[in-house]
């Protein structure tokens, strides 16, 4: 059976890289008002049956976001909608063109299975935002944590989330665990740099934003049926993988084509299957 299992993912695999490599994005015209991103529309009966991308907003302290309502909406929206788009094109899910962004407070949040949280390293939770999301998580949610860099960030995620559960500690994943080739199989895990540093890459090698930062993490949270709650990405940027697409033939090859669209994938994948 695990035979027949691992035959199966394969092939879908397959299938989902051959489409990926005849897509037509570049060729579409892109409506302006969406950021450039192509806008589609899904069949009427699937119109309460859409996997929707939520962005969670949260109050971060200090920094140069600060006064333009904090780090949560970093690469916000292209990064949503561009992922949304490689979503709906790449796999059979039928998605919201338009995602959306919520209050960890939001009594809509259970409605939706998946959640993403960008740059929390300047991030305080509220009380009322710590039993939120406590209660989100345990109750079947999925958190999606992205695009912190370095020890002194990792700690004040840390020092946070340890207040939703104080008992429970994150666990480095495995390259062996589904995440990682659910849908996309991948050799290693990747560490996607912001777009600058991505493109320079090419003639120093360097992926790391912070020289503390060279290692990449990606660590996960269980619940006591060892379901995984949440999947902290750190020191790696996929939302530039997603947001700067258009912007440079190298960087889409080299980061978003073969890590942060497919990695994406396979976490929201999982998160939907499991």
């Amino acid at each position: 059976m695990a035979s027949r299992s691992r035959q199966r993912s394969s092939a879908v695999a397959v299938w989902l890289i051959a489409c990926w490599f005849s897509s037509p994005l570049l060729a579409q015209p892109w409506a302006m008002d969406r950021a450039g991103v192509p806008q589609w529309e899904n069949a009427f009966n699937f119109s309460n049956d859409v996997f929707t991308f939520v962005r969670l907003k949260y109050t971060s302290v200090g920094g140069r976001y600060w006064r333009h309502g904090g780090k949560w909406r970093i690469d916000y929206p292209e990064s949503d909608l561009n992922f949304s788009f490689r979503l709906q094109e790449m796999t059979s899910l039928k998605v919201d063109p338009n995602g959306k962004v919520l209050e960890i407070t939001d009594p809509d949040l259970g409605n939706f299975p998946f959640v993403y949280l960008i740059e929390p390293g300047e991030l305080r939770f509220s009380q009322a935002e710590v039993i939120s999301l406590r209660t989100y998580l345990l109750g079947g949610g999925f958190l999606m944590v992205d695009d912190f860099w370095g020890e002194n960030e990792w700690f004040n995620f840390y020092t946070e989330i340890k207040r939703v559960f104080p008992n429970r500690e994150p666990q480095e994943l495995p390259l062996s665990h589904p995440i990682f080739n659910c849908v996309f199989p991948l050799d290693e895990k990747p560490q996607i740099p912001n777009v600058g540093l991505g493109m320079e890459s090419r003639y120093h090698g360097r992926t790391w934003e912070r020289w503390d930062a060279q290692e990449v993490h990606y660590k996960g949270l269980f619940d006591d049926n060892n379901r995984l709650m949440a999947v902290i990405c750190h020191n790696t940027d996929l939302g530039d993988g997603w947001e700067w697409e258009g912007y440079n033939e190298y960087f889409f090859r080299e980061f978003s084509e073969k890590k942060a669209y497919p990695l994406g994938i396979n976490i929201v994948v999982y998160a939907l299957t499991h």
